[in-house]
Formats: structure tokens, sequence, C-alpha cells
């Protein structure tokens, strides 16, 4: 049961990089991999109410990965975290199905309210290298951010956004109106 959970989360790293070649190389040298398997774990303590020790994992594992979940995110299944360097996931986040991450990308907060203060990201979103997206905005199923982008509105499902601030792409676009 448990090496088949592990060989399906294996597989989303190998279908989705054509550099990975097999399982054992994932397992080895892939830091999303390790950072997620960590964070399973972290995650796990801190819904035993062991905050401290949850913490530690985390940054045990931001030291060795460079990327940074805190323990209380939730994550739906087959995220992928490419290269990862860099990543920081806020606290009240939360991330659905089949979702991608580039480097250096940012799921942050922008208050220090203790409320929902991070994104929501929905199913099967792709989300750029260095992007920003900020505050307790919802990023719609099957949306692309492009790289570097900084989010803080809501972004509608099956839309592509680009830019400082971000702007909707393509035909559904009202002249590149900012979100």
């Amino acid at each position: 049961m448990i090496l088949k959970k592990l060989i399906e989360f294996l597989d989303i790293y190998k279908k989705k990089d054509p550099a990975a070649r097999t399982y054992f190389e994932i397992l080895l040298c892939y830091p999303g991999v390790h950072s997620i398997i960590l964070h399973k774990i972290s995650n796990k303590i801190w819904k035993l109410n062991i905050k401290i020790l949850a913490r530690f994992i985390s940054h045990f594992s931001r030291f060795i990965t460079g990327i940074e979940i805190h323990p209380g995110v939730k994550i739906g299944k087959k995220l992928f975290i490419d290269h990862g360097m860099g990543v920081v996931i806020g606290e009240t986040t939360v991330i659905g199905n089949n979702v991608t991450l580039y480097q250096g990308v940012t799921l942050g907060g922008i208050t220090n309210i203790q409320k929902k203060r991070h994104p929501t990201i929905s199913d099967n979103v792709i989300i750029g290298a260095g992007a920003k997206i900020l505050g307790p905005v919802i990023i719609g199923k099957n949306a692309k951010i492009g790289a570097n982008s900084v989010v803080t509105k809501n972004i509608p499902p099956n839309t592509t956004v680009v830019g400082i601030p971000a702007r909707i792409l393509g035909s559904n676009s009202v002249d590149g109106a900012d979100i």
C-alpha cells in the first residue's frame, strides 16, 4: 500500500519532468519530492497540536530543500514543485489537486491578522517561476499564472494572467484589464 502510493507520487514527477529518468533518481535528487514528504509529516504533527515539532520539521525541510511550506498548509493530490528553490507557501494556503509550482513562487499573506490570509489555489493550476500570489485570493481551476506575475485579486477559472499587476491574457480579456 505505501509502496503503491509512493510510486503514484513519483509518477507525477516522471510525467511532468522530461529530465526525470528513474524513480530512484527522483526520490534521491528532487527537492520538491523531499519537501512534500516532509510536509506530510509536519502537517500530521501540526494536526496533533505539537506545533513546535511541526515547525522544526518544516524549517529542517527548508534548510535541505530551499522550499518553505508551513506545516498548516492544506495540499491536495499531485502537487508538482519543479526545481523549487525559493518557493514559500504560507500557513493558511490551500492547494488543490494537480497543481504545478516553479521555482521562486510565493503564496504569501499581506496581513498579520489571525485569519485566512493566504491564497487558495484550485485544481490544475500552473504557477510560473517567480510569481507572487498575495493575500486570501482564489485562483480558479485551470488558471495559468505567468512567470514573475504579481496577483493580488481573484483569478477566474480557465484564465492566463501575466504582469505586475497581473492582467488577463486571451479572448476573455477586456483590453488587458488589471486583475
